[in-house]
């Protein structure tokens, strides 16, 4: 009789098919990275200048009697200006007179600044489409290292932002307070767009890299049992029931347990 050999998994894996549902995965890995990258690189544009912005909180409009003038603040300066055009500012000369939130605003966005510089050097390393990093299995790594930095990079922007906005806001509606009152500037807009960023760009790095950690594991396993499979199959031919070295079931019956015992039956 014939044998009748079945294909195992693993022919399956090296079909054409399978290939270019791993080229097209592939290039939608490879999409999601750059667009995570190009996320996590405007981010990072826009924490750095909100930084160096001197527009945190500008003086309101409404509360002032004299609208020719205004003044603008930031972490690093103050700044003047009038309607002729003319804007001066004055930097901050002392560190430890600085009230406590703005000291804290400026350690979480240089913090911000740097995560996102490490995020964005690690991404171009972890990519699929560069040719530095290493093996697949690497580069995942530090992508996802990267995703990391951009995550935290956008929480610090996010907390800053949020943290100096929080003062300007208790100051504007305490009916107690009669300084002058500012509102908010377009430094925490941007701020806040750019710490969004950040997380989405951290977000889609982190996630574009779960096929680069399951794609060997899954190939060794179809492997594995597709082999096992095929090994089933060919030691079991159609045709064939028994096989060669299996030994025939013990007979039992009356004539031959009788022709056992003929020989000392009378002993």
């Amino acid at each position: 009789m014939s044998q009748c050999n079945f294909p195992a998994w693993g022919d399956f894996i090296s079909s054409p098919f399978l290939k270019s549902a791993k080229r097209l995965q592939r290039y939608q890995m490879t999409g999601l990275q750059i667009l995570a990258f190009l996320s996590g690189l405007a981010g990072l544009g826009a924490t750095i200048g909100a930084t160096v912005s001197n527009e945190w909180r500008a003086t309101s409009r409404a509360s002032s009697v004299i609208t020719a003038t205004w003044v603008l603040q930031g972490l690093w300066a103050n700044c003047a200006g009038n309607a002729i055009g003319a804007l001066h500012c004055r930097p901050h000369h002392t560190i430890l007179k600085l009230e406590g939130y703005i000291q804290a605003c400026r350690g979480l966005m240089i913090a911000a600044v740097c995560l996102g510089f490490f995020g964005t050097i690690s991404a171009l390393v972890g990519m699929k489409c560069t040719k530095i990093g290493g093996s697949d299995k690497n580069k995942a790594r530090i992508a996802c290292f990267a995703g990391v930095n951009f995550i935290l990079s956008g929480l610090c922007s996010l907390s800053a932002c949020s943290l100096y906005a929080h003062r300007i806001t208790s100051e504007f509606f305490d009916p107690m307070f009669m300084a002058q009152k500012y509102e908010l500037g377009a430094a925490l807009f941007i701020g806040w767009a750019g710490s969004i960023l950040c997380i989405l760009g951290g977000i889609m790095l982190c996630f574009s890299i779960t096929g680069s950690f399951s794609k060997s594991h899954s190939q060794a396993n179809y492997i594995y049992k597709g082999a096992a499979s095929h090994s089933h199959i060919s030691s079991h031919p159609r045709g064939q029931v028994k096989s060669v070295n299996q030994r025939p079931p013990p007979d039992y019956s009356n004539s031959s347990r009788v022709q056992h015992f003929d020989k000392n039956v009378y002993v």
